[in-house]
């Protein structure tokens, strides 16, 4: 199964002589310069400056794509990285996972902007959540969902979120769908003999 992110968490400390330092899950978090250079100074937080742009799109791609990063740092940097009022803070990745489940669904299109202002422009198509499908199909939550596989609820939001099911992951599904579908057929059997043995 998927590494369990949910219990990871990110941690920022602020040096009395102003070195900074963040971490994931014990590690460093790489400041992703070469993906989106916005701070040569590296990650820093309280503010909505350079540093705190680069620290937001670093976590954002921690626990999601480059592009969803790019898409969305400037919230993000604005709602909870400018937030950071202290030299030491800690934050959930479950609670990062949630902030971006939560605005995957708002992905709005630049075809209207982009109309104004007379260009050429691309419209996004948004492909249908697998795990959304899932859950819708078998009529259950994340959650539920979570729970049938045994694995914690975090991992399937981050499946969500990436909008990717890893191998043994489908493998679990369609194993639990498989016995489903039998027990249904079990069940049915059953009321069927009942309505017989009634009739009798």
């Amino acid at each position: 199964m998927a590494a369990n992110r949910n219990n990871h968490v990110f941690k920022g400390h602020k040096t009395l002589l102003g070195s900074k330092y963040v971490t994931y899950g014990e590690l460093e978090l790489p400041t992703r310069y070469e993906l989106y250079p916005k701070s040569k100074d590296g990650f820093d937080w309280g503010h909505k400056g350079p540093g705190s742009l680069q620290l937001s799109f670093s976590m954002l791609c921690q626990l999601s794509t480059n592009e969803f990063a790019e898409e969305f740092v400037v919230k993000f940097s604005n709602e909870i990285v400018s937030k950071f009022n202290s030299r030491d803070w800690v934050l959930n990745a479950f609670d990062v996972l949630q902030w971006i489940d939560n605005h995957s669904e708002n992905i709005e299109t630049v075809q209207e902007k982009a109309k104004k202002e007379n260009v050429a422009y691309t419209v996004k198509i948004k492909k249908q959540n697998i795990v959304k499908k899932i859950c819708k199909e078998l009529g259950i939550t994340q959650k539920n969902l979570a729970e049938v596989l045994e694995v914690p609820e975090g991992t399937v939001s981050s499946w969500a979120v990436k909008n990717e099911i890893p191998r043994l992951g489908k493998k679990a599904i369609e194993f639990y769908m498989l016995n489903k579908k039998n027990q249904e057929i079990v069940d049915s059997y059953n009321n069927f003999t009942k309505l017989l043995n009634a009739s009798a």
